[in-house]
């Protein structure tokens, strides 16, 4: 039996080594999410959405040549927020990273996006601000970093509330450390009934949103019924789950498969025709994976735990800002959060 703990900070980079930089625009309520890492590291990922917005997404399949990476971006702006990853491979360039080829090394920055150009911010701009939004992230990198409506959960919603930026992390019997790190964007709700209580309640930690409880009622057909045209219109939940555990790229491709039930138990509906569901997965490498089933099953495992409980937390903590057309949850149900 593994036992599992949040790492001291409750956040993905309890995986040492990886860094987070978020950067928002109040006026176009929208931001950007980089992560990097002291080394390259190896990553994978997995879409059950309808409607994935993604870039150098393919080369992460175990077939294919490059094992390694530099940085993973997401970002709000649908299409035009992918720039935010085009700009990140030149500040990456900048300082000498990537991927040797002959004597140039060439950054490999895969990407997601979601839709939050309906969410109330002006988005009547000139010049594509996801370039800005790109270099005011990757000066912010940091093992520290806040969550609700920070960087690419900036102008997120989830179903009729204010969605967010989440992550928090499980260290598996004092060996292994898993981390995730979710933009909740979902046309699903995160929470029952309309009411103040996760669908994420049962892997609660010490009351990390809250503490408010299961719900003892569900209604499944209301909760589907509620929907209109202008619900497809701005859905996606994408993510990260981490491991310091030395992963294969196959191994990697099983755990962001394995992850995507942590938005299966935290969203509902989840993984619709309309939404962009992605996680990926990567691995820092640090520390040897035993032979042992066990250790691959509690990685999984934990990783899916995260991503529940970081979508959570990612709601938990938003807060609103004047041109929000949802409120957050804190405003919706009159919840003091600390």
């Amino acid at each position: 039996m593994s036992f599992l703990t949040p790492g001291k900070k409750n956040l993905i980079t309890d995986v040492k080594g990886l860094y987070i930089g978020n950067s928002e625009n109040e006026l176009i309520n929208t931001g950007s999410t980089i992560l990097t890492c002291e080394d390259r590291f190896v990553a994978s990922y997995k879409v059950l959405g309808g409607a994935p917005g993604t870039r150098e997404t393919d080369l992460l399949e175990p077939d294919k040549l490059v094992e390694k990476i530099d940085a993973l971006v997401f970002s709000g702006g649908s299409a035009f927020g992918l720039e935010a990853a085009s700009e990140t491979v030149n500040l990456l360039r900048r300082d000498n990273k990537g991927y040797s080829v002959s004597n140039t090394k060439v950054p490999i920055v895969p990407s997601a996006i979601i839709f939050d150009l309906i969410n109330g911010g002006n988005k009547d701009w000139e010049n594509n601000p996801y370039i800005d939004l790109a270099q005011k992230a990757y000066s912010d990198m940091s093992s520290n970093f806040k969550i609700g409506s920070y960087g690419a959960g900036k102008g997120a919603t989830a179903g009729n509330i204010k969605g967010g930026l989440g992550s928090c992390s499980l260290l598996i019997n004092n060996t292994y450390t898993v981390g995730a790190l979710i933009i909740v964007n979902s046309f699903g709700s995160v929470v029952v009934n309309d009411a103040p209580h996760f669908w994420a309640a049962p892997f609660e930690y010490q009351n990390e949103f809250g503490g408010l409880g299961c719900s003892n009622k569900f209604e499944p057909y209301k909760e589907i019924a509620r929907t209109s045209p202008d619900d497809f219109k701005k859905n996606t939940v994408i993510g990260v789950v981490a491991t310091d555990a030395d992963l294969s790229k196959a191994q990697c491709k099983a755990l962001a498969t394995v992850a995507h039930d942590g938005i299966t138990r935290a969203v509902f509906p989840s993984h619709t025709t309309f939404d962009g569901d992605l996680m990926f997965a990567i691995s820092t490498g640090e520390k040897q994976l035993k032979e042992n089933f066990n250790d691959i099953l509690a990685i999984n495992q934990a990783a899916s735990l995260c991503v529940s409980r970081s979508i959570a937390r990612g709601v938990y903590h938003a807060s609103n800002s004047k041109s929000d057309i949802f409120p957050s949850f804190k405003n919706k149900f009159k919840i003091k959060v600390s």
